[in-house]
């Protein structure tokens, strides 16, 4: 069972010089330990977020999110930033209804609209304006950025996977960089249903921490090796209504990301005692490894 963090005196002090008195805290925090964040009970009704970025980098792109990027998503598809405090990491937010899609038990119709409604906000944050120099710089270096990943999430996994497992993944990072040009944008950085709250108003987008510039694809990893790879009709139905099929050159690029995701989740979930990661990394590999086979 994972421990209640409570919410610091002084966070709350400051949450409340710019919505009121809170009558109630809830911990909202995701399972892991430097995931830090409270829903507040507003006097009056009315409810907000509080949150602590787990660094400096993920506090300045949510920050800069909610001020240039999140917007393009309109009203009530995702939380407004009322407040923020660089020198303690602090967020304060607005609350958008719904809860995660992820725990609703919803039926396959269900399913098929929620995809449907994140295909196209996904479709609104990737063109939300237009890339200055320094974000395409870096939105087109994002591949290779990811490429350039893999012998570090290989180290750090280490005997969890074989010889011609490793190689499997060497020869897909490889592959990533020569991939070619793709479309690029602002990305959410992770896309996937416990960051979907779906509700009788629709769908909204929430925890932005992991938005940047970076090629579009790469938002479509997580929902390729989980939600659409035993329910294609839930990629059908987003792929509708992002308003395109994706290119030769990103289908190829969004092989290779899955095979650098599979490694990463063999490394980050049995270092984090995350059995459900881990499991998805491994389902990945295996999956690529017979289909690599002669």
């Amino acid at each position: 069972m994972r421990q209640t963090k409570p919410l610091p005196a002084t966070v709350q002090r400051w949450a409340e010089q710019r919505i009121g008195p809170v009558v109630a805290v809830h911990d909202a925090s995701h399972d892991w330990d430097r995931s830090r964040v409270w829903e507040l009970e507003v006097e009056g009704g009315s409810c907000a977020y509080v949150k602590v970025s787990p660094s400096k980098k993920f506090f300045t792109r949510e920050s800069r999110a909610y001020r240039h990027i999140v917007p393009a998503l309109g009203h009530s598809r995702a939380p407004h930033l009322i407040d923020s405090r660089a020198e303690d990491l602090l967020l304060l937010l607005t609350a958008v209804p719904g809860a995660p899609a992820k725990g609703l038990g919803l039926s396959t119709d269900e399913w098929r609209a929620v995809h449907r409604q994140a295909g196209a906000l996904t479709a609104r944050l990737h063109e939300a304006g237009e890339l200055d120099r320094a974000d395409r710089a870096e939105a087109e270096a994002s591949l290779e950025a990811a490429a350039n990943g893999a012998e570090k999430y290989l180290a750090r996994a280490g005997d969890r996977l074989t010889q011609d497992e490793q190689q499997a993944i060497r020869d897909h990072a490889a592959q990533l960089r020569r991939v070619g040009p793709v479309p690029v944008g602002y990305i959410h950085g992770d896309n996937q249903p416990r960051n979907w709250l779906w509700s009788e108003a629709g769908l909204a987008l929430v925890d932005f921490e992991r938005t940047r510039p970076a090629a579009r694809v790469q938002d479509l990893v997580i929902l390729t090796v989980t939600q659409w790879l035993d329910h294609p009709d839930r990629e059908k139905a987003f792929l509708q209504s992002y308003g395109r099929e994706l290119t030769d050159a990103e289908r190829h690029a969004l092989r290779c990301l899955t095979a650098l995701d599979a490694v990463n989740c063999l490394a980050w979930g049995p270092d984090n005692n995350d059995p459900m990661v881990t499991a998805r990394g491994r389902r990945t590999l295996d999956r690529l490894m017979r289909e690599n086979r002669p």
